[in-house]
């Protein structure tokens, strides 16, 4: 079984921020896969079905973002699922907007919920889609700038970036994670204002 995780923030205050944008994911996922993401497990929100002919379980941890690997650890061991098919879906910052990374191991880049989810793994090896949301202005305080509700031109930004980044969870899931990276693996240009 697939675990797809997408990080976050809980609550109201937090939808449609930058920071947000891996609970998105997990949302576009259920909607296309029929999949209600709502029972209360391993301190996540959770749902099983299919994507194509793969069983998997769509996650959003509730822990807020910087204890997220509590959850992802609880969620890996109730599904036993090894490390090869956990992908976690996250914002980036050290990636322009609209850019998709995807790879198989690696650092968390600075980011505390990759950290967070590598220290309660014990490995870095599992897959990560990392979505760009760098801005292209000077940013004084970026944890205000992850967290802040983003205006109307970010958020067609984000949701083009959100369909862009479920095609290629789908990708890797059906397909293999070689396959999705040469297919999804890019850098562009967008808006990075979030006012």
């Amino acid at each position: 079984m697939w675990l797809i995780v997408g990080l976050g923030n809980p609550g109201y205050e937090f939808a449609w921020t930058p920071h947000n944008l891996g609970f998105l994911v997990i949302d576009l996922l259920a909607e296309r896969a029929g999949i209600r993401v709502e029972r209360p497990e391993a301190k996540s929100y959770v749902g099983k079905g299919r994507i194509g002919q793969q069983e998997v379980a769509l996650a959003k941890p509730q822990t807020y973002m910087n204890l997220s690997g509590m959850a992802v650890a609880e969620l890996a061991e109730r599904f036993e699922t090894g490390p090869g098919q956990v992908l976690i879906a996250v914002d980036d910052v050290a990636l322009p907007w609209g850019s998709l990374r995807i790879r198989e191991r690696g650092s968390a880049g600075g980011h505390n919920g990759l950290k967070s989810v590598i220290a309660a793994l014990g490995t870095d090896e599992f897959i990560r889609l990392r979505m760009g949301i760098q801005p292209d202005f000077p940013v004084g305080d970026l944890a205000a700038y992850v967290t802040h509700r983003m205006g109307k031109a970010a958020r067609n930004a984000a949701v083009e970036l959100v369909t862009l980044a479920a095609d290629a969870v789908e990708c890797v899931v059906t397909d293999g994670v070689r396959r999705a990276m040469n297919r999804f693996n890019r850098r562009v240009s967008g808006p990075g204002e979030v006012s």
